[in-house]
């Protein structure tokens, strides 16, 4: 029999919590109740109580009471909720896990569900899902349904959703019957990063490294892509990176909003498995609606991708900057490397008669990349862009060669 955790505050959404289990357990699936409230009295009675949490977490509710303090309250009931879920799914008592709540529960919910592992059915109904999920979701799969409504009681409407995600989790975790990792899991995979601009050089040199039997995991370079990358690596999960697309370090260094954070093109160094790198989308920094862009930027060089998305062109000594710190992460890989360097522009904006066709600019990025770069790294430098055919086959061939 199936089973999955409903995580929530049963002090305050104890109604809705109970309107989930019952769905829950009309679809055959045992409902295992996690209570992480602290304020007061439990609508009803929880499978794990919220006692239980805070025992996990090193407290008692006593103490995260008599703090008053309600973000280290939730701060601690994330942590020990977290440690309780780990442990239900690896000792097998759970498939999947539902959470509901306001800002307190969410974070709490999506924080214990970031600890199971990718496939995971992780349902979320917050009053924060059609905002910025970025700090709940991180790199996980974890799905934000909005609840349109405040989580406070059941009406028409807190029905109808509560009802849909209820049923979306039983879906997804009935469906765990099929095993996705039969047919794929002994093949070595390959981690690729790719943006629009990039995508005709990714999707040829995917094409070549599919022919030679590797799986290939495409990542957009929009932030929460290369996150997942990163994360995916350090689990082992894959063997191999393709770094076709490291626009996400220029978006790091000038606060633009597709950035993966600052340890990104690192964990496959640390790891030591092979990559080959280049240059994908340097030639741009990326904002969201043109209200966002930092007012120091308003005289640049700018492009409106669509109406949610601003680019802005990287200027000379931004691109020195970036190819110092591409210099420094290569630098410190333990693995075999290869970087490719396409002298003919880094995106499809970047070509004669494109809007960031930039010489100068990117010619600075070389410089300071290759006079900062460890000699023993393998360079490969080309005349073409990015996206030329020639470009992508040495990209495959240099990985492939790494491989064997």
């Amino acid at each position: 029999m199936f089973a999955v955790a409903i995580i929530a505050t049963l002090d305050t959404k104890g109604e809705e919590a109970l309107y989930i289990k019952s769905i829950i357990a009309e679809q055959g699936i045992k409902p295992v109740v996690i209570d992480t409230g602290i304020k007061g009295e439990p609508a009803f009675e929880a499978d794990i109580t919220c006692c239980e949490i805070a025992r996990a977490a090193g407290q008692s509710i006593q103490q995260i009471i008599s703090w008053n303090d309600r973000g280290r309250a939730v701060t601690v009931m994330g942590l020990g909720c977290a440690r309780i879920l780990e442990k239900l799914y690896s000792e097998g008592k759970i498939q999947g896990v539902i959470g509901l709540g306001g800002s307190g529960g969410t974070s709490i919910a999506t924080t214990a569900m970031k600890t199971l592992p990718l496939g995971v059915p992780k349902v979320m109904v917050s009053t924060l899902a059609s905002g910025n999920t970025r700090p709940y979701v991180g790199s996980k799969d974890i799905i934000m349904f909005p609840s349109i409504v405040d989580i406070a009681g059941l009406n028409t409407l807190s029905r109808q959703i509560l009802y849909n995600a209820a049923l979306a989790l039983c879906g997804m975790v009935k469906g765990k019957e099929i095993d996705f990792t039969n047919t794929s899991s002994a093949r070595v995979k390959i981690g690729a990063t790719m943006f629009g601009v990039t995508t005709p050089c990714v999707m040829q040199a995917k094409a070549i490294l599919e022919t030679r039997g590797y799986e290939m995991l495409v990542f957009h370079a929009n932030g929460a892509g290369g996150r997942s990358l990163e994360e995916l690596v350090t689990d082992g999960v894959i063997n191999a990176v393709l770094d076709v697309t490291t626009t996400e370090i220029a978006n790091e260094l000038f606060h633009g909003t597709f950035t993966a954070g600052p340890d990104r093109l690192e964990a496959a160094g640390k790891k030591g498995i092979p990559q080959v790198i280049s240059l994908g989308a340097q030639d741009m920094v990326t904002f969201g609606p043109p209200e966002m862009l930092p007012d120091k930027y308003k005289d640049r060089r700018l492009h409106l991708h669509n109406p949610a998305i601003l680019l802005m062109r990287t200027n000379i000594e931004e691109n020195k900057k970036i190819g110092q710190v591409l210099a420094e992460k290569i630098n410190r890989a333990r693995g075999p490397v290869t970087l490719v360097i396409p002298q003919g522009g880094f995106s499809l904006m970047d070509m004669p008669g494109e809007p960031f066709y930039g010489p100068d600019e990117d010619r600075a990025l070389i410089d300071a990349l290759l006079s900062s770069l460890n000699p023993e790294i393998k360079v490969v430098i080309m005349p073409g862009n990015i996206n030329s055919p020639a470009v992508a086959e040495k990209m495959a061939q240099e990985l492939h060669e790494l491989m064997v």
